[in-house]
């Protein structure tokens, strides 16, 4: 221990004979610019404004008046000289890694406090995910089920609706056919009832005994043209009365076949 602060002295009492002699040279230095400065004051004794000479030489001395006191108080400073064995270096190298392991550990334990937060967020965000596609899927089942329901309840109603205006229709056609029916007895019997009121002779009744009504002959017309489209005519044969031939034919109601004049045909109304 001695023998290092032996080692260190000389270099220490040469290096504080460089600084007095820097302070002197320094001192002499400034005296001289003050003295070249109060020279140049008074001979510029009546003058308002500074020549750009004059101002840089007074930032200069400002300057050096920094210079000189930060030199004084650094001469006023005594440094610690560390002795270099052993026992002081591990010492030093000690004191620093507990500082550095300290540093560390604080930024250990905030990394890992981050780490928590982002571990928690993370979990959050996918609860949360899982929650939406749960949702999601629930919609899906909920609108494919809407969907089919839907689909089933149009078809469903729209055979309903279908099978109910058919029923509508037959028993309308029903009641048409009977009212006609009943329309033509009464107002287009069959011709012997005829010829008995205006009491004809016997040869007559026995040649209409095998007619048919009105109503069968528009029966006969009408099956005909909707069974056979193409053919719709029929045979005119003994059992149609030929007023009511010639009825059909004048009131348009039944065509002639215009090639073959035994032949008529319902006319097509609902073409």
């Amino acid at each position: 221990m001695s023998v290092n602060q032996q080692d260190l002295d000389p270099d220490s009492s040469t290096d504080m004979e460089d600084v007095t002699n820097a302070e002197e040279e320094l001192i002499k230095e400034c005296d001289e610019m003050w003295k070249d400065m109060e020279e140049k004051k008074l001979s510029l004794v009546g003058t308002e404004t500074l020549t750009d000479s004059n101002a840089q030489l007074s930032l200069l001395i400002m300057q050096v008046k920094c210079l000189t006191a930060e030199l004084s108080q650094w001469q006023k400073e005594n440094p610690e000289i560390v002795p270099l064995n052993e026992e002081v270096l591990v010492t030093l190298g000690e004191e620093e890694f507990q500082k550095l392991r300290h540093d560390l550990e604080l930024v250990l334990s905030t990394l890992q406090s981050k780490n928590e937060k982002l571990k928690e967020d993370l979990e959050r965000e996918q609860q949360w995910l899982e929650e939406q596609q749960q949702i999601l899927e629930s919609l899906n089942v909920v609108h494919s089920e809407l969907k089919n329901q839907v689909v089933t309840i149009s078809e469903s109603r729209i055979l309903d609706e279908l099978n109910t205006k058919m029923h509508d229709i037959k028993e309308y056609k029903e009641k048409l056919l009977i009212t006609l029916g009943e329309f033509l007895e009464d107002h287009f019997p069959l011709p012997d009832r005829n010829v008995k009121k205006k009491k004809k002779k016997t040869n007559i009744q026995e040649s209409t005994a095998q007619l048919i009504t009105l109503h069968e002959m528009l029966e006969i017309l009408l099956n005909r043209l909707f069974d056979v489209p193409h053919d719709p005519y029929v045979k005119i044969s003994d059992s149609f009365w030929p007023p009511y031939i010639e009825l059909l034919l004048r009131n348009g109601i039944a065509l002639r076949h215009p090639e073959d004049p035994t032949q008529i045909r319902l006319e097509a109304f609902h073409q």
